[in-house]
């Protein structure tokens, strides 16, 4: 029995059975104050604390229903257990139905009451956890505690906002690891729908052979395998939200199911034909440029304008460098475990200069692989993988020129570029080694700079 729940108001009029109740109850060790009628329960619980009150239905005074229905505005957590007579469950339930926890038939026995006490705790103890992880949520995805301390990611919260209080269908738009799903959790946990779970869909992980399934549901026998009905991720988020995280991906057949969900607010189970009604609001995401795969004819020009009516851009990080620093300190807060991890300057002046086409995804990796691999609490060049040196090695290759001196970064980068790639007869491969740095970072590094 959770020691918290000590303190037990008992109410019954049956002196006898209050007695024996009250002696069992203090052997299991609770604390019990007794009352005869309702009037005189409902005064020691307006002056006392209590964590559980079990009250008989019949009372010479008061029902016991009319007890639950006092008693729970007062004290939404106490645990309320209703005595009733054999005769009379169906008042029990009816009492459940309106606050009370759970009920006991007379006659039962000291383990029965135990089992029913403790099963009522069981049931508050993880109610309350639910509230508390759910106001964990709340406080995770509340504006004030996402990182955004440049101007650019200050509008997007500025936008977040104001959309997160109505149903309008959202498209994000972003490069991978921009934090696309942070703002949809953000959007969901900031709107009238918060209460329920936020239903997630990443539409290029599910085979196309299930993804119907997957996003309608379908009945039992509808294909080999279907062996009971199965709700699909819309019917679940029914007055909820359903994220549709990469929408870009899904193939056409689903975009025209997908379409029809959002203008009929009814699916299909697959294999049958009788249509659900759902209320649910669409956030959609996408790394793509969906207006070009309208052009190229891969993507529904009529689904675009339906999931197109507010559209929140989110900007790359190497955009709005302003954030790195705020961010690597929230990381390392994260993995550092208690170590006061601190970042030398010069490894902070490299993780400015770098331009993170992984966003802050990438950020966030390369700080927990700094905090892995160093025998110090600081994070220092070392630490940091050569591809994120990578501008360094470049500028220290250049640096002996001095006709470079006057140069800005990305001409001197440029130079060794293209000074290395002459050296290896244009072998990127060869050249990425001599820069030491991975071949996909030089054809980046390459395609911005203009070097054919």
């Amino acid at each position: 029995m959770p020691h918290k729940y000590k303190k037990i108001l008992l109410i019954d009029d049956d002196e006898s059975l209050n007695k024996v109740l009250s002696f069992q109850l203090t052997q299991m060790g609770f604390d019990v104050t007794t009352a005869a009628d309702g009037k005189t329960g409902t005064d020691y619980f307006k002056k006392k604390t209590f964590d559980i009150v079990i009250t008989d239905l019949q009372l010479p005074d008061i029902n016991g229903m009319d007890l639950v229905r006092s008693f729970r505005p007062l004290d939404k957590n106490v645990i309320i257990i209703i005595i009733t007579a054999f005769g009379t469950v169906e008042n029990a339930i009816e009492a459940v139905k309106l606050g009370a926890d759970d009920y006991l038939t007379k006659p039962f026995g000291k383990e029965t009451l135990r089992f029913v006490i403790e099963k009522a705790v069981r049931l508050r103890t993880l109610q309350k956890e639910n509230l508390q992880l759910r106001g964990e949520l709340y406080q995770k995805y509340d504006f004030s505690n996402i990182i955004a301390k440049s101007a650019a990611m200050e509008d997007v919260l500025k936008l977040t906002g104001r959309v997160a209080i109505s149903d309008a269908t959202v498209l994000i738009q972003g490069e991978s690891g921009t934090g696309k799903e942070l703002i949809a959790r953000a959007l969901h946990y900031n709107s009238p729908r918060k209460e329920k779970p936020l239903i997630t869909v990443n539409c290029p992980s599910i085979p196309e052979t299930l993804m119907e399934s997957e996003m309608f549901g379908h009945v039992r026998g509808a294909f080999t395998g279907a062996l009971k009905d199965r709700k699909g991720k819309f019917e679940m988020a029914d007055k909820s939200t359903i994220f549709l995280d990469e929408i870009g991906d899904l193939k056409q057949d689903l975009q025209a199911r997908l379409l029809r969900v959002l203008q009929e607010k009814e699916i299909e189970r697959v294999g049958d034909s009788t249509a659900i009604k759902v209320d649910v609001r669409v956030v959609a995401a996408t790394n793509k440029n969906l207006q070009e795969l309208v052009t190229q004819g891969k993507f529904r020009e009529d689904l675009y304008y339906r999931l197109n009516v507010v559209t929140i851009p989110i900007p790359p990080l190497r955009e709005r460098k302003e954030d790195i620093p705020f961010l690597i300190d929230h990381f390392i807060k994260k993995h550092d475990k208690g170590r006061e991890f601190k970042i030398a300057d010069e490894a902070l002046k490299i993780l400015l200069a770098y331009d993170w086409h992984g966003n802050v995804r990438e950020l966030g990796n390369t700080i927990e692989r700094a905090i892995v691999i160093s025998t110090e609490p600081v994070i220092t060049p070392d630490s940091l993988p050569p591809m994120i040196k990578q501008p360094a090695v470049i500028i220290s290759q250049s640096s002996s020129n001095s006709s470079d001196r006057n140069l800005t970064l990305n001409e001197i980068e440029r130079k060794a570029i293209i000074k290395t790639l002459r050296q290896t007869n244009g072998n990127q491969t060869s050249a990425a080694k001599l820069l030491d740095i991975p071949r996909h970072v030089l054809i980046y590094r390459m395609k911005k700079l203009g070097i054919e």
